[in-house]
């Protein structure tokens, strides 16, 4: 049996929680029970909420006391990102799994650090890249992955969405911390995740241009969750990192790649989503259409849409109405994130292990360069 638990209740520490109940309906039924022992947060309402959701047994104020913990054995981080390193590092060190959401840390630095505490560590220690548990995108990868669409020439993506956009947003810790730790960090990261995924390592950006649309944010009187308005003081904080990035990338194989990310981009709630042009043929994926995928091939009669079915990863099994065209979500993509890092802790090898904490340091390292090449008046950077 494995105890888990989740540190930080917002909106995505919601989502762990979610998938670790549901982790135990998918796939096989061989895997060791799921206990679903604790939620941590300082906002102990927040806790208090999630916990009686998703059937947690009890809500802490303080994460201290998962790490001390005996009764559980693997913890999802999900809280800003500064506060990562030092989470992650006292719970290795207490002998428990570790999930971290993206990304990795607000610095390369903590990254490396993080990543040295997981190598003097014989525990799981994982980065949540999530949507490379979409059947769309893995489906795309198996098509690369056989040979039939040749080689990735140029990959085009987007993270386009409008959270931001409303000048009431209260500020938050999503809108502190300099340069790259806005939109890049938040989904630009897991849009160069997606890239690399697919088209290898990149090894060079350039062209790195950065804005910030709305430069100040009203000061909530309270904790705030997720994107929503609230009750404010009538203070206003400067925006202290961008609304807007965009880079080119080289990737190792040769490919080109051209970035864009957004948190101002009117009526895009969940833009995330890329075209991949190889050799012999291309794709498409789209957030908002997640359970389909756009494909041609090199005898040049078009794209397809096709709509994931068992037939392809995680459809089978994984889905209560498993049948072609009957849709899933973000959510979803979730609870396969949460079932392969259970598996992987159990030994078990159905499913691809999760991205480790040197992927998420190598991710820092992109996005590092792309804040150097905006520095630079958008100069080419090598990636460290």
């Amino acid at each position: 049996m494995t105890g888990v638990a989740v540190i930080g209740a917002g909106m995505a520490g919601r989502a762990h929680a979610a998938a670790y109940r549901a982790a135990s309906t998918v796939f096989g039924l061989d895997r060791p029970e799921i206990r679903l022992v604790a939620v941590a947060d300082v906002n102990t309402a927040l806790a208090e909420d999630v916990r009686r959701r998703y059937g947690f047994a009890r809500a802490e104020a303080d994460w201290r006391a998962l790490a001390a913990a005996e009764d559980i054995d693997a913890v999802s981080v999900v809280v800003a990102n500064e506060l990562h390193r030092e989470l992650v590092e006292t719970l290795l060190a207490a002998g428990k799994h570790v999930l971290c959401e993206k990304p990795l840390a607000s610095s390369v630095a903590d990254g490396q650090a993080m990543v040295a505490a997981a190598r003097r560590s014989d525990r799981v220690a994982a980065i949540g890249y999530t949507y490379r548990r979409s059947p769309a995108v893995s489906a795309i990868r198996d098509e690369l992955a056989s040979g039939r669409l040749g080689e990735p020439v140029h990959f085009a993506g987007r993270a386009w969405y409008d959270y931001a956009l409303d000048p009431l947003t209260p500020m938050s810790w999503r809108y502190r911390g300099g340069a790259g730790t806005g939109i890049l960090a938040d989904t630009g990261s897991h849009l160069v995740d997606l890239a690399e995924y697919l088209c290898g390592p990149v090894r060079e950006v350039r062209g790195a241009v950065f804005a910030t649309v709305v430069p100040e944010r009203p000061v909530p009187a309270g904790p705030t969750v997720g994107h929503v308005r609230a009750e404010l003081t009538g203070e206003r904080s400067a925006v202290e990192n961008e609304d807007l990035a965009t880079f080119t990338a080289r990737f190792a194989g040769g490919a080109v790649g051209t970035f864009s990310a957004s948190r101002v981009a009117h009526a895009l709630p969940d833009g995330l989503g890329f075209d991949l042009f190889c050799g012999n043929g291309s794709a498409a994926f789209d957030l908002q259409r997640a359970s389909e995928f756009a494909i041609s091939g090199p005898a040049g009669e078009g794209r397809r849409q096709v709509f994931a079915g068992p037939r392809h990863p995680y459809v089978h099994n994984g889905l209560a109405v498993d049948s072609p065209g009957a849709g899933h979500g973000t959510g979803d993509m979730f609870t396969f994130q949460a079932r392969a890092f259970l598996d992987e802790i159990a030994g078990l090898k159905e499913l691809p292990p999760c991205a480790s904490l040197a992927d998420g340091l190598h991710g820092l390292r992109v996005l590092a360069a792309v804040v150097e090449s905006a520095r630079r008046d958008g100069g080419a950077v090598e990636v460290a």
